[in-house]
């Protein structure tokens, strides 16, 4: 019997099959790194599979993906994390079978298309697809995006997601390490590997800073782990007056509109309802990285990786992050970004202030934040996944 090919052999014979599931088809950041992937490289002949009709269809099919939309019943798919431990006990038992039901055919769809593996997006399509993967007796790797902590998750739904992820999978795959180590030991057996997804190409030239700040602003969906409301207080302490605009880019999505309601009473409460600009949900985030001066990452819970920080980072503007999280793996504060603790408003606004008075600084920081996230550009990261993809598969023949 002959070697196994090596994996550039094998790669150069034919493009990896892979599944891509995913329970919701709403632009959110996961699914749009995955997005990027596709479209950086021509070596994986990609089959997505999602439990919703949405934007998301779309996006796959410009960048070459077939794309399959295998609903899942709506008063399972829309559960969310925040619902679970309120939830009763006939809603959990529905929603429990309403799961086997979907995993029987997703199973049936998964041995059909005969990928080489499957890779999930969403947190619930990694408990979903993991298990119909395996019956379908197809490699699987779980990709996990969130934090897998009670800052993110119900206590419940910790423990099920650490065991379940730990055990279940032939891999689990990180953007960072902060977000590998919130899951629990692993059998053996199970790998694990950090990819950074794809984020857009950084500037060839450093942006010119505005002599003055006027705008400063927020990308990302509205929900109360993403800090928008320490965001706005800190706003509020650092420009209590004067020209200066926060910019609020994002919508809430999955059912987070009391949330979206709060801080925008917020922002009258703090008397500044007349300087922020809510953008609400957009497809062009390049465009509005342009037209701000600053970009605040203020996620109160440890971020995987936002893609907004490199992002930002890639088309010169300065950002203020927090200090946790997997963004604080590539950000070295004071070289090309200022970083400050989760929640703590005073720091935030005190980095505000600062910026906002230091021209130089400015531009420091945004000069050297194109070299940090090269490494991000689309060409770098998708290589890495292709490379992963290769040395899994020849790991699990």
């Amino acid at each position: 019997m002959s070697a196994d090919p090596s994996p550039s052999t094998r790669r150069a014979r034919r493009p990896i099959r892979v599944v891509y599931l995913s329970h919701a088809a709403q632009m959110a950041g996961a699914e749009i790194g995955i997005v990027r992937l596709l479209a950086a490289t021509d070596a994986i002949d990609a089959t997505v599979i999602l439990a919703q009709d949405g934007p998301l269809v779309g996006a796959f099919r410009d960048v070459g993906a077939t794309v399959e939309v295998l609903p899942m019943p709506e008063r399972s798919r829309a559960l969310s994390k925040d619902r679970v431990g309120a939830a009763g006990r006939g809603d959990l038992v529905v929603g429990a079978l309403d799961t086997v039901r979907y995993v029987a055919w997703l199973r049936r769809r998964l041995r059909a298309l005969r990928p080489d593996v499957v890779h999930t997006i969403s947190m619930k399509a990694g408990v979903y697809g993991t298990a119909a993967a395996r019956l379908a007796g197809v490699p699987v790797i779980w990709n996990v995006y969130n934090q897998i902590d009670r800052g993110y998750l119900p206590g419940p739904a910790v423990a099920f997601i650490r065991h379940a992820a730990a055990w279940t999978p032939d891999m689990v795959l990180a953007p960072s390490w902060a977000t590998l180590d919130t899951i629990a030991r692993r059998r053996r057996g199970v790998r694990s590997a950090i990819r950074i997804q794809p984020v857009v190409p950084p500037r060839a030239e450093p942006r010119p800073q505005a002599p003055a700040v006027t705008r400063i602003g927020m990308v990302g969906r509205l929900t109360a782990w993403k800090g928008q409301d320490v965001f706005l207080r800190a706003f509020a302490r650092a420009f209590p007056t004067g020209d200066v605009r926060a910019r609020m880019i994002g919508a809430a999505l999955f059912g987070e509109d009391e949330y979206a309601a709060s801080v925008r009473a917020l922002g009258e409460e703090l008397g500044i309802a007349d300087r922020v600009d809510w953008v609400g949900h957009t497809s062009d985030v390049p465009g509005e990285l342009e037209r701000l001066d600053v970009l605040v990452h203020a996620s109160v819970s440890a971020d995987p990786l936002v893609t907004v920080v490199p992002e930002a980072m890639a088309a010169g503007v300065p950002t203020i992050s927090t200090n946790e999280g997997g963004h604080s793996e590539h950000v070295t504060p004071g070289v090309d970004g200022l970083t400050y603790p989760p929640g703590d408003v005073e720091a935030l606004a005190e980095r505000l202030r600062l910026l906002a008075d230091d021209h130089a600084l400015r531009v420091r920081l945004a000069t050297n934040a194109l070299t940090t996230v090269e490494r991000f550009s689309p060409p770098v990261a998708a290589a890495g996944f292709v490379d992963l993809y290769d040395r899994f598969l020849a790991d699990v023949r």
